[in-house]
């Protein structure tokens, strides 16, 4: 799904005009990369959390003539689904986490 499918889809169901919700998505994209730019991480209910983490340097070696070449520790963004995610993408009949019902003493 690209971009602009989202945009179709959510305009749809919304009933929004496409401009308005480019304008939205672009709006929350932006925030997350600027979220995560400053080392904020991100977390949204039932979809996941966004976060930044630092890689160690490391030794590599250069596959054409097979020196060692050191890699430098560098930030990377990672996204850790939640557990209503991965259940929904698994196909579980219900996306929702159940919560244990209280016992009666």
């Amino acid at each position: 799904m690209t971009k602009a499918d989202l945009v179709e889809k959510i305009s749809v169901q919304t009933g929004v005009s496409k401009n308005h919700t480019a304008v939205i998505i672009d709006g929350m994209l932006d925030a997350v990369c600027r979220a995560l730019s400053e080392g904020k991480h991100l977390e949204i209910r039932g979809f996941g959390t966004f976060k930044v983490r630092e890689r160690r340097a490391r030794r590599a070696r250069n596959p054409r003539s097979g020196s060692e070449v050191m890699v430098p520790a560098k930030l990377v963004p990672v996204f850790k689904p939640s557990k209503e995610l991965k259940a929904q993408v698994m196909g579980e009949a219900s996306a929702e986490v159940r919560t244990p019902e209280p016992v009666a003493s």
